[in-house]
């Protein structure tokens, strides 16, 4: 039987310099174990290098990002207010180790700081309490009609938990065995596993949002303006910020974990006025829950990137 053949990414890069780059942090997630897809792109000069860009993906919890852009618009052309009162209650509520999801008595909030908490602290019960004013075929269409064709929306944040535990009731460590078996087959016994079934999304498209949201280009001003603001309070950098702290620097990201997909995108600001667009999607077949290198490898390239295509 001959050998399977050697995976290789397909890269892209605006130079050989810049494929160097996008070569070197391709084959150091593969030294880990990690395939996935990565783009970075300066939004002031169109460079850009990575590589499996255009590679439909699960996206977990950085579908937060186009929900919140969707809402925000919505509370920006005035058919809901960012002030009106939503109760959640834990009995109802969705799954999550944050913010209102780790609740255990119903708390009241204004639909503005169920915005901040989902992209925050990444609270799910926020994200599917924003999803009962804005429906997911709402925000789907208004993707569709923004023109964000790599980007599907398909079920609420929930979801992901239900399925998993319609495979496997409570035993997790199961479902990790379960979603990399799969991932190698191309067969999913997770629904929101699956690229045909999933709120999906790829490095390119993830990055063109980023870039229009940026410069305005997408959605009405004063939600785009929110978007970014909000995306800066993430508390979580030990993806993309890992290797890009410094006060000159600032990184506005969101991140999504379920299972073996490990996510994040982002865009890294220097005081200098560079603005770098970033989506580093991957997935690992280590069963373990922490994977503090593989963090620390999407920051490394995070950093790596943003250095190269700085002015």
């Amino acid at each position: 039987m001959s050998a399977r053949p050697a995976y290789r990414p397909a890269c892209v890069a605006g130079d050989g310099g810049l494929l160097d780059v996008a070569e070197a942090i391709a084959a150091e997630w593969a030294a880990l174990g990690v395939r996935g897809s990565f783009l970075a792109r300066s939004i002031d000069t169109g460079e850009q290098l990575g590589f499996d860009v255009d590679e439909p993906v699960p996206l977990a919890s950085v579908v937060k990002v186009p929900l919140a852009l969707v809402a925000l618009d919505r509370i920006a052309t005035g058919d809901f207010d960012a002030a009106r009162q939503v109760t959640v209650d834990p009995a109802t509520s969705s799954v999550g180790p944050t913010g209102l999801a780790a609740f255990r008595h119903p708390a009241t909030v204004a639909v503005g700081d169920l915005l901040l908490l989902m992209l925050s602290v990444s609270d799910n019960a926020a994200a599917d309490a924003l999803l009962d004013l804005v429906t997911v075929d709402q925000v789907d269409a208004a993707l569709r009609a923004w023109g964000c064709s790599g980007l599907r929306v398909r079920h609420r944040l929930n979801r992901m938990y239900e399925c998993a535990a319609g495979a496997v009731g409570d035993d997790f460590s199961l479902a990790l065995e379960l979603a990399i078996r799969d991932g190698r087959s191309g067969r999913h016994t997770i629904e929101t596993l699956d690229p045909a079934q999933a709120n999906i999304g790829t490095a390119s498209a993830l990055v063109d949002l980023l870039q229009r949201v940026w410069r305005d280009e997408i959605a009405h001003p004063d939600a785009t303006a929110e978007l970014r603001r909000l995306m800066g309070a993430q508390v979580f950098t030990h993806r993309l910020a890992s290797e890009l702290r410094a006060d000159t620097l600032r990184v506005s990201g969101k991140t999504g974990t379920f299972l073996h997909p490990r996510h994040e995108i982002g865009v890294v600001e220097s005081e200098s006025g560079d603005l770098v667009a970033m989506a580093a999607l991957t997935r690992s077949d280590r069963r373990a829950a922490l994977a503090p290198d593989i963090d620390l490898a999407i920051g490394i390239g995070a950093r790596h990137a943003f250095e190269a295509l700085r002015r």
